[in-house]
């Protein structure tokens, strides 16, 4: 799933010019141990990496917390973290309602199973969770967070972003939606999830 409006597009690639590979992040944290508290591994997608859990085993070594982002498109990958206690916190894009989750990412048709599996997962986990939607003027209404509510009723959190033209996603036709709208659609998922945050 390639988000067509999200600023993390890009998997890290460690042999990718101009990024640290394992042992190079590593040499960074040490020293700074102590003083940072935690790592967030972000995207990208960074569950598509076949390496990852030894990576954050190595890192929660150092005595750093862990938070990562992702699409819950590997909830398998999801859960064996959990079950290993690997995570301090999870943030899960939400891109959609689920009748519009393909047209939001840019694909013709996209299964929901192992987006709800990770959201299932999620609503079972012993951390702290963050669901969260970049919000555009074309693909996101009042509908939508409508269906949002009831799907993911009883969240204890969930963040409004709202799309920004950057150098990253230079489309400005997705569009920006104003302070107003973005109230109304924090108003109406208050009245399921427990806390709804405005960012940016």
């Amino acid at each position: 799933m390639r988000c067509p409006y999200c600023h993390n597009a890009e998997i890290w690639e460690v042999n990718r010019p101009g990024i640290m590979d394992e042992e190079g992040l590593y040499s960074f944290l040490r020293p700074r141990a102590g003083f940072l508290q935690g790592v967030c591994f972000s995207g990208g997608e960074p569950l598509m990496r076949d390496d990852l859990t030894e990576v954050i085993r190595t890192i929660r070594a150092m005595g750093f917390a862990v938070k990562l982002d992702t699409n819950g498109l590997y909830p398998d990958r999801l859960k064996a973290l959990l079950d290993e206690e690997l995570l301090d916190m999870v943030a899960m894009d939400i891109k959609n309602e689920p009748a519009r989750y393909a047209e939001t990412v840019g694909l013709s048709q996209l299964s929901m199973r192992r987006i709800a599996d990770s959201v299932d997962l999620l609503f079972g986990a012993d951390i702290r969770v963050e669901f969260r939607t970049t919000v555009t003027t074309r693909f996101h209404d009042e509908q939508s967070f409508q269906v949002i509510g009831e799907w993911l009723a009883g969240a204890d959190f969930y963040a409004l972003q709202p799309f920004r033209v950057s150098d990253f996603v230079p489309d400005p036709t997705l569009g920006t939606p104003s302070r107003e709208t973005l109230d109304t659609y924090a108003s109406i998922l208050r009245q399921t999830i427990r806390q709804v945050e405005i960012r940016g």
